[in-house]
């Protein structure tokens, strides 16, 4: 089906891109297509959007042949989103609502996709809650998503790097990151005033023996405190000490020096260490 092009449903809504929310508007086409092919073939997948605006990325999910869950809090922009659920009979549905409140588990179901340019104000926070779910592995099967550019290369950094952080361990411990491409700030209307980038993430099995919550206590202590040492960060977590020392992990070392695996280890023997513990 021909739409009309995306500048001029914008127009015709009067649409302009909230600061307030976050938004930032893709509308090219090509590059919109793109992102929706990192994770794969989407005919008959389910797919899982956050804050579509007036759908330019839900455009080219569309087109691609996925059935499309798209949650929307602006309410400016359901007019135009239902005219493209019009356009694409049964393979659009849209919630009117704040994505932070939303059941994204019960309204995508098993196995979907997610694939979103995400608010800048709470594309961080989202992540953050897919990732240190309990359950491993999750309901989602990919997560294709813009960030700044910043905030993508912290989600793929290793260490050693002045990138990585508590947010490359919780993306990497139990999933692969790959950043997928780069987007220049001209893409966007407005442009922000930083660049983007396009992250992929797939779960991946979750090492045996550790609790999802205590690792995320662990490398929030650490890297709260990035320039102290290890022994004076994780004071604060009890036992962490001792599960240091029990790992050969020297407590003089700072967290941006630490694997992924070690910090998977720390979690591990600390976690057994409290069971025992009774």
């Amino acid at each position: 089906m021909t739409l009309p092009p995306l500048r001029e449903v914008i127009a015709a809504h009067g649409l302009r891109a909230s600061k307030a929310l976050g938004q930032n508007f893709l509308l090219d086409g090509q590059l919109l297509a793109r992102i929706a092919a990192v994770p794969g073939t989407l005919a008959g997948e389910r797919v899982f959007e956050v804050g579509p605006g007036p759908g330019g990325l839900t455009r080219a999910l569309l087109h691609a042949g996925a059935d499309v869950v798209a949650v929307e809090r602006d309410e400016r922009c359901l007019p135009a989103l239902a005219e493209l659920a019009d356009a694409f009979p049964g393979k659009l549905r849209v919630i009117d609502g704040d994505a932070m409140a939303v059941d994204a588990q019960a309204e995508a179901g098993e196995g979907a996709h997610i694939v979103a340019n995400l608010p800048y104000n709470v594309g961080t926070a989202l992540l953050i809650g897919w990732l240190e779910a309990d359950r491993w592995t999750p309901w989602w099967r990919s997560a294709t998503l813009m960030f700044q550019q910043e905030v993508a290369e912290r989600i793929v950094a290793g260490p050693g790097s002045g990138a990585y952080g508590r947010l490359s361990v919780l993306a990497q411990w139990r999933s692969s990151a790959r950043l997928a491409m780069k987007v220049h700030r001209s893409a966007f209307t407005p442009p922000p005033k930083v660049m983007s980038a396009v992250v992929h993430i797939v779960p991946q099995a979750a090492p045996e023996g550790v609790d999802a919550p205590l690792l995320s206590r662990i490398t929030a202590a650490a890297f709260g405190q990035r320039r102290k040492m290890l022994r004076q960060s994780l004071r604060g977590v009890p036992g962490a000490l001792d599960a240091l020392a029990e790992c050969g992990i020297d407590g003089e070392r700072r967290a941006e020096t630490v694997s992924v695996e070690d910090y998977v280890r720390i979690a591990r023997t600390l976690g057994r260490m409290l069971r025992d513990a009774g």
